[in-house]
């Protein structure tokens, strides 16, 4: 059955998947498929990259770089014949994972007493050296068996809650000296489904310190003798050091099934505060929604109708001069701009390729958490969230192409040639320039992060093979379609603009309207980032899917407000603004990236902050265009709406 949480859902989306339960019921997602295991079989354990993160001692992230776990500077030790690696998807590859087969022999429910891995390692002072390094920036081991993540055991003191996180340390530092932990206590929950099957349902690694354990005899029978617990393991940077790896097997019993296995992964932090974070946006939008229903309602009904009887009864039908004056102060504002509101705007071009990848990246966000709220990227399969947005924004292509075509015609453009290849080009081409630049860097710091030279072949055959011909074949079927007519004529000489003062300034209007938008998601903001910089789980997307609402209503409610006001003292360059207002949030998140930066990281090279620099300016610009597209559209109908409202010959 599917391993959905349906307390953690909103109410309707509860509802779909109990109404569905009987269908869902019937299969299995593809990558969390169960294995049964008979009493003595071998149970594979696999490991994964090492990763940096945080501690009880230090809660800071100190490095962005994964490493390999056969690293040569680890002396872990290798399986027979050299290990192997396990195949892994697409997003799984781009976010560092580094799947490989291990020596460790584990047989379900048979259990082990202080056995080593392999003959005895050692280290090398600058191994030494490298490995104490990475023991004092809280380095921690990812191993997999049966596909679920092996971690240590945490208590919430919000919520009194057990839950687990994945990765367990590789050392840890007392007394200012780093302690290797060489030796690993795993504990392996089982769960009986019928007489002689049974299935893994959570590991638990708590690994110490041994200063003198060692191995025991000869020949692939690695018995060991763990030596004095109370004596740490200490890596000498001035001379050889011997390792023993040692681990020992405990089999426990549980009543937890597999269908839940991953609940005690899938932690809520705190929920109050998601929720109190939801409930105050919520009261915004409802502010804002009831602000921009005043003018819709209200003033611009009224306002129509002055306009439309006036336009009725003509100047010279108004009695005395008086009643002259009253109707032209009367019309002003807003409805004066109608011969130009419809103008094109400088630089049509850029502005349309920019709105046509902003609702290919809608689309692909609406759907990747359409699909992860109702269960269908389970963080059992490995990068399929990575690997659903790849492949999606690849197939939105066509709607990317539509959409720029669409506005683009509306602009009366002529460069066709150029929008038709802009459009799949321009932004990815940035995009996949400053991921490619920025993965230099990893890789000159020999990361196991750095993405694979091959993968990128892949990246690039997808775009070529799939998004440009969907792209080119939309911006064809709009290009196509007959162009929509204004609902007003534009006059042809434009109409000269009052200088703007105050808050209707280019400037102080953007960063008005962009704090609004992100004040509705800068909360999920956070733990998205722990989930990027901290190696956590994420996936609270019931909380995410209510955020994207109230992102995208409030940046529609609040860009419409703006572009009255602009509207209103007779500034009809409207397009542009309304773009760059509702994008403006995009300058909030990376201000907040700073701040997260200042308070939770802590670089100890320059490479690391120009990589967290880099890859926080790319996750700013693709806010940008994904919030303005949202804006953009939402004035469109707005000013379209209005102005159609006018009864003009």
């Amino acid at each position: 059955m599917l391993p959905l949480q349906l307390e953690r859902l909103p109410a309707s989306l509860a509802f779909f998947v109990l109404a569905s339960s009987q269908l869902a019921s019937a299969f299995y997602l593809p990558g969390i498929t169960p294995t049964n295991y008979k009493i003595g079989d071998l149970v594979q354990l696999t490991v994964n990259h090492l990763t940096p993160s945080q501690s009880a001692r230090d809660t800071h992230v100190r490095s962005v770089f994964s490493f390999d776990y056969y690293h040569h500077a680890f002396h872990f030790c290798p399986p027979e014949g050299g290990p192997q690696p396990v195949s892994e998807s697409l997003g799984s590859i781009l976010f560092g994972d580094r799947i490989q087969t291990s020596p460790f022999q584990l047989h379900m429910n048979v259990n082990e007493t202080c056995k080593a891995v392999c003959d005895e390692q050692l280290f090398e002072p600058r191994d030494a050296k490298f490995m104490n390094r990475r023991i004092w920036q809280n380095y921690n081991l990812n191993w997999l068996i049966d596909g679920l993540p092996a971690g240590q055991r945490y208590l919430d003191p919000n919520t009194n809650t057990e839950f687990y996180q994945p990765g367990f340390a590789l050392g840890e530092v007392k007394s200012e000296q780093p302690r290797l932990n060489n030796h690993y206590n795993i504990y392996i929950d089982y769960h009986q489904v019928r007489k002689d099957q049974y299935r893994v349902v959570g590991i638990i690694v708590e690994p110490e310190s041994l200063g003198e354990s060692k191995r025991i005899g000869e020949g692939d029978d690695f018995t060991a003798d763990c030596g004095n617990p109370g004596v740490p393991k200490l890596l000498d940077e001035r001379s050889q050091t011997a390792v023993t790896w040692t681990y020992s097997v405990q089999w426990r019993p549980s009543a937890t099934s597999f269908a839940t296995r991953w609940d005690k992964y899938l932690h809520v932090y705190d929920p109050k505060i998601h929720w109190f974070s939801l409930i105050n946006s919520a009261v915004i939008v409802m502010f804002l929604i009831g602000m921009v229903s005043t003018i819709m309602v209200r003033t611009l009904r009224k306002d129509i109708k002055r306009y439309n009887r006036l336009d009725q009864l003509g100047l010279d039908d108004l009695n005395g001069p008086e009643s002259v004056e009253d109707g032209v102060v009367e019309d002003s504002g807003w409805k004066l701009v109608h011969g130009d509101v419809f103008r094109s705007p400088k630089h049509s071009l850029a502005l349309s390729v920019l709105v046509g990848n902003g609702a290919q990246l809608f689309a692909m966000a609406g759907f990747t958490i359409a699909f992860a709220v109702v269960g269908f990227l389970s963080p059992s399969n490995r990068g399929s969230l990575a690997t659903v947005m790849i492949l999606l924004y690849t197939v939105f292509g066509f709607i990317g192409g539509y959409v720029s075509s669409r506005v683009y015609k509306s602009f009366k453009g002529t460069k066709w040639k150029q929008l038709f290849v802009y459009t799949p080009s321009a932004v990815p081409a940035l995009v996949f320039g400053i991921f490619f630049l920025l993965n230099l860097f990893v890789w000159a710091r020999q990361s196991s992060g750095a993405v694979p030279f091959s993968t990128m072949l892949v990246i690039v055959a997808i775009w070529f093979v799939i998004s440009v011909p969907l792209s080119v074949a939309g911006s064809w079927v709009g290009f196509k379609q007959p162009q929509a007519e204004a609902p007003v004529r534009t006059n042809q000489i434009p109409r000269q603009i009052p200088p703007a003062h105050g808050y209707l300034r280019p400037i102080p209007s953007m960063l008005l309207v962009g704090v609004l938008p992100f004040g509705a998601i800068f909360v999920e903001l956070y733990f998205i980032m722990n989930s990027l910089w901290s190696s956590r789980i994420y996936y609270m997307f019931g909380f995410l899917f209510l955020s994207f609402g109230l992102l995208v209503v409030t940046s529609a409610a609040v860009t419409v407000m703006m572009i009255y006001f602009v509207l209103c003292v007779e500034n009809y360059h409207w397009q542009w603004r309304a773009f760059a207002s509702s994008g403006a949030s995009a300058l909030y998140v990376f201000a907040y990236s700073l701040l997260y930066w200042a308070r939770m990281l802590k670089f100890s090279s320059f490479t690391g902050g120009l990589l967290y620099l880099g890859y926080s300016l790319l996750i700013s610009f693709l806010w940008f265009v994904l919030s303005g597209t949202i804006g953009f559209f939402a004035c469109w109908v707005f000013v379209h709406r209005i102005y159609g409202s006018l009864k003009i010959d």
